[in-house]
Order: structure tokens, then sequence, then C-alpha cells
């Protein structure tokens, strides 16, 4: 299984580029994605708690299935004014 996963902002920093294609050998949820990313990715992990997945455009909820050919985008928090 594959996805495409997408990196924005300080996420794309922490992963070192703003596009990665995944293969996953078992069923994930957002949650568990995230998980596996912050383990390959330490960098990631301070923003483990406040980032957001967004698959094929839509924001996911942490139980929600990841599935072949998905799209799925790191949102980390931003700030501005």
């Amino acid at each position: 299984m594959s996805v495409r996963l997408l990196a924005f902002a300080g996420a794309r920093d922490a992963i070192g580029a703003a596009e990665l294609a995944l293969s996953l050998t078992e069923p994930t949820t957002a949650r568990s994605l995230l998980a596996r990313l912050c383990r390959e990715h330490p960098a990631l992990a301070p923003y483990e708690s406040s980032i957001r997945l967004a698959v094929n455009g839509t924001y996911a909820a942490w139980e929600d299935p990841i599935h072949d050919g998905d799209e799925v985008a790191l949102i980390p928090p931003v700030a501005g004014g």
C-alpha cells in the first residue's frame, strides 16, 4: 500500500522534504501514521500533540483509516496576525 505524504511549514523542515511516497505494509490509522512518522523523523516529535492530518483534502479524525493511494497532508499549527 502506498500513500503520498505532503508536509507544510515546520513539518516540512522536520522531515526534510515537502513530499514523500510512503509504503505501508499493514492497515493504519491517522494516529498510527503520525506516530510512525515521529519515530522515523524525531524532529517531527515536538509537533505530535498539535499537528493535524488531512486525508484527501479533509481533516482526519485520529481513528480514520488510511487507504492505498490516499494523499495525507501534515499541517502543523500556524501563527500569524
